[in-house]
């Protein structure tokens, strides 16, 4: 059985303990909070462990240590994590953005003899941007469209009035890289798809408020040698932050029971 820790106790650690509740592969041994937030993490999480401190953290000896606290939580805790030895699974993939610290994980890692794991989140077709990349990819494009709601707390806010939103609204256009670090709640997915393709500078990414939209939609178009592909996801909210996706965190419950399964999709 692998023994995980997160780091993280909000409603994506909680939606990722209940995704693993009846799987006997995974064990959840610990949960990292703010220091000062323990009580109210443990009322919401009773049924593990919570440490306000990495070293109480790795004291429970986990294997893995899945980050589930967004961006900040990658660059404060990532390094010491892959230098003790850990693998770490970062579900916030647009820290990555930020080229001092992709270079430092990958340092970290090289120290410590561990790996960075990234689950694709809240979209699918990773695994074909990858594979086509191998044989030559000419361009990514990526857009995320999702209720005004959504993108609250933003950049947005000073580009749009979303409470006033009547009709579909681009409130950015450029680069992964940009975006990832401008909407550092929003535009996960862009970074993943920049990292499985072309990077950050290459990857076309457009962010729209959309009123009319059913739920936070990802859409991909993706042209190379080996053909070309479009996907849409249309996903639900999370019922704990509408700025994420409820896929986000069954994606980081999948790729922790892949790392006890004996057979890998």
């Amino acid at each position: 059985m692998k023994a995980v820790g997160l780091i993280g106790c909000g409603g994506i650690a909680g939606d990722v303990i209940a995704a693993l509740r009846d799987i006997g592969a995974v064990k959840v041994v610990g949960a990292l909070c703010r220091p000062g937030r323990a009580a109210k993490a443990s009322a919401a999480l009773p049924e593990i462990a919570i440490v306000e401190s990495l070293d109480e953290l790795l004291a429970h000896n986990p294997t893995l240590v899945a980050e589930v606290a967004g961006q900040d939580a990658v660059s404060e805790y990532g390094p010491a994590v892959l230098r003790a030895g850990m693998n770490l699974l970062v579900i916030s993939v647009g820290a990555l953005a930020e080229q001092k610290l992709l270079q430092a994980l990958r340092a970290a890692a090289h120290d410590g003899g561990s790996r960075i794991f990234l689950p694709p989140g809240a979209i699918g077709g990773i695994d074909a941007i990858a594979a086509m990349r191998l044989g030559g990819l000419n361009a990514v494009r990526y857009r995320s469209r999702k209720p005004p709601a959504a993108w609250r707390g933003s950049p947005a806010e000073k580009v749009a009035d979303l409470d006033k939103l009547t009709s579909r609204t681009v409130l950015y256009r450029g680069t992964a890289g940009e975006a990832a670090l401008l909407y550092p709640q929003n535009a996960n997915v862009a970074a993943a798809v920049a990292l499985a393709g072309l990077g950050f500078d290459a990857t076309e990414v457009e962010l729209v408020a959309d009123p009319d939209a059913p739920g936070n939609v990802h859409e991909i178009e993706a042209d190379g040698a080996a053909g070309r592909f479009a996907i849409q996801l249309q996903g639900k909210p999370s019922r704990s932050n509408p700025k994420t996706s409820a896929l986000a965190a069954l994606s980081v419950a999948r790729a922790l029971i892949n790392l006890e399964a004996a057979i890998v999709i």
